[in-house]
């Protein structure tokens, strides 16, 4: 679908009398009900106002792209909009906005649709078309200069293919799915269109997978870079260059890793678990992703089950009593959600390493674990044993003729796989697993004074080094490990410690603007309620930013906020965080002062170490 099927005569305006950004918004509006495009014009405004206040819609140059997706549009359209003296609409780069197209989608709308308008702000970055824009005096003229733009794009995108142009395929993924995966994506995208190297970027965020990269492309790419700190789909590359990297170096260093793609500075991929010539630092990063693997699928669970059980405290109590109470922590502790923690954990540990046919042992194991009292210690172990042993089992049974092939992976996979993780585990696992969980337990029980300060500064540090990767969730899952062991401290001083990052940047931005530009303190408010939510993500955009001075001060206020919370004996029931399960700690009004003492430590290193914004 081409943006011109979008944008028609009936929808431009050559000359805006708008002056003030909430004036040229009625102005598009308007334009867009009278060509029959709204459904309910009072609610498609609702929607763009909405869209606002997440952030200005002002993308610098000169251009603002106003854009809600709702059900009170009628049909996709595009409104173009000139202003001749320029308006200030709050934009990224402080310079007023001349030209403007208001995107209106429908509730339902197609990928097709929006696929169009993504690639809107594409051509718009091209400095010559803009400015073609801005002298054309007619809608025809308009219009016939965006379908000539979108034409020339389309033909040079062609002629790259036919001249074997070098094409980049990239992965982005991260445990949750939430922000790191879409950040990595954008920066490489980013860095690749100002390098002029056509990338496309494949997302396995929460929401299932993006852009999906296709059969074709992956025949013609020069290399791929996988970014992600969980499994994907890898024997589609086999083949190909693979450069293997965290999802952090996705945001952190994407002209690094599209240089070494350009260079095919990677081994050729030979199949997951087959590569003998990956080195040990990508080893080290294939542990990380299996484990982080088994932990993006567990914390659905820990998240569902920790929300239910926080509410279930709420209406009975410590001891949860009542029939509300009993029916929540039924569904969200031991015998629901949280049941299935330990198998669901070595589980897809278990998948990462040996694909779909690991899944039934890992999960058997992890729940022989967890039955034994191994807790998730031997869940991990369970993981990791049943995941090998079905990959020696591949090696083993390829001997067998083709004939056979359709019966490996219903019959002999999951009989092979379940029984020998499920005797080892039995017979030699559970034993000194238990014995080392006990000994963590009483370890757990025992700390006090200085030594519950150092574990609970450390917990909540962590928290803030990678806000939510591999060493974020490491902390989180020994919180929750904790709580099942019977002790309830430790998973206090995480919740405070990923609480502090997005507070502390909240602060800074409200009590020492001068160091923040206005696009951040916009941000900044957002900080609030994304530290209050126990989000420690809210933080991340400030990190990409300014990754030395952002990090250290909020790693500095998270660990002071852990150590407190364990100093004060703070106790903490709910698996979970944020201010929804702060009434259920023993000590609610020493908790929220460690919680801001924490806070106001990183606001105040960033206000002494950040540069004043000229």
């Amino acid at each position: 679908m081409k943006i011109t099927e979008l944008l028609r005569k009936e929808t431009v305006i050559m000359n805006l009398q708008a002056t003030t950004k909430d004036s040229v918004m009625d102005e598009l509006i308007d334009k867009l009900d009278e060509a029959g495009c709204l459904n309910n014009r009072k609610e498609f405004k609702e929607a763009i106002l909405k869209r606002e206040t997440q952030g200005s819609t002002g993308i610098g140059e000169g251009i603002a792209i106003p854009h809600a997706k709702t059900k009170a549009v009628k049909k996709a359209a595009i409104c173009f909009g000139k202003s001749a003296g320029g308006i200030n609409y709050e934009s990224l780069d402080g310079q007023p906005a001349r030209l403007f197209f208001m995107i209106a989608a429908p509730e339902g709308a197609i990928d097709a649709h929006l696929e169009t308008l993504s690639r809107l702000s594409t051509l718009l970055m091209d400095n010559d078309f803009r400015q073609k824009l801005l002298e054309a005096e007619t809608a025809d003229e308009v219009i016939t200069l965006i379908n000539s733009k979108e034409n020339e794009n389309e033909y040079k995108s062609e002629k790259s293919e036919e001249s074997g142009e070098r094409l980049i395929l990239a992965v982005t993924a991260c445990p949750t799915g939430i922000a790191h995966t879409y950040m990595a994506a954008d920066a490489l995208k980013a860095k690749a269109s100002e390098m002029g190297i056509p990338i496309k970027v494949e997302t396995n965020g929460s929401t299932g997978v993006k852009n999906v990269l296709t059969k074709e492309e992956i025949d013609k790419a020069t290399a791929i870079i996988v970014a992600a700190d969980k499994q994907v789909e890898m024997n589609r590359f086999i083949g190909k260059h693979v450069i293997q990297a965290s999802v952090s170096e996705g945001i952190r260093k994407p002209g690094k890793l599209i240089e070494r793609a350009l260079k095919q500075d990677a081994p050729v991929f030979q199949g997951e678990g087959e590569n003998p010539t990956v080195d040990s630092s990508e080893k080290r990063t294939g542990f990380y992703r299996h484990l982080m693997n088994g932990v993006s699928h567990m914390l659905p669970f820990v998240v569902g089950g920790g929300i239910l059980i926080a509410i279930a405290f709420l209406f009975g109590g410590i001891e949860a009593k009542g029939p509300i109470a009993e029916t929540l922590m039924k569904i969200g502790g031991g015998e629901g959600a949280f049941h299935f923690l330990v198998p669901i954990l070595a589980g897809f540990i278990a998948s990462s390493i040996a694909d779909r046919p690991g899944f039934a042992p890992g999960a058997v194991g992890g729940f022989l674990a967890a039955s034994a009292g191994a807790g998730f210690l031997g869940g991990l172990i369970a993981g990791f044993l049943a995941g090998y042993i079905m990959v020696g089992l591949k090696k083993a049974l390829a001997f067998l003729p083709d004939q056979l092939e359709g019966i490996k992976p219903v019959l002999l996979y999951p009989l092979f796989g379940i029984l020998i993780t499920g005797v080892l585990m039995i017979t030699v696992i559970n034993g000194p697993a238990v014995a080392l969980n006990q000994s963590l337990t009483s370890w757990l029980n025992d700390l006090s004074g200085a030594n519950a300060i150092v574990l609970g500064l450390i917990l909540g540090g962590m928290m803030a080094v990678d806000m939510g990767g591999p060493i974020n969730k490491a902390a989180f899952t020994f919180g929750i490990a904790a709580i099942e062991a019977g002790n309830l401290g430790p998973h206090a001083a995480v919740m405070a410690g990923g609480m502090v990052p997005p507070l502390g940047i909240a602060l800074a931005t409200t009590f020492f603007k001068n160091k923040f530009t206005d696009a951040e303190r916009k941000s900044g408010i957002t900080n609030y309620v994304m530290g209050a939510s126990f989000i420690t993500e809210g933080a991340i955009p400030f990190a990409a930013a300014d990754p030395v001075r952002v990090l250290t001060s909020c790693i500095a206020g998270s660990a002071v906020a852990g150590a407190l919370a364990m100093m004060f004996g703070i106790t903490l029931p709910a698996p979970h965080g944020g201010i929804f399960v702060i009434p259920l700690v023993n000590r609610p009004l020493l908790y929220v002062l460690a919680i801001l003492i924490g806070s106001a430590v990183t606001a105040i290193i960033l206000s002494i170490w950040k540069r004043r914004v000229e």
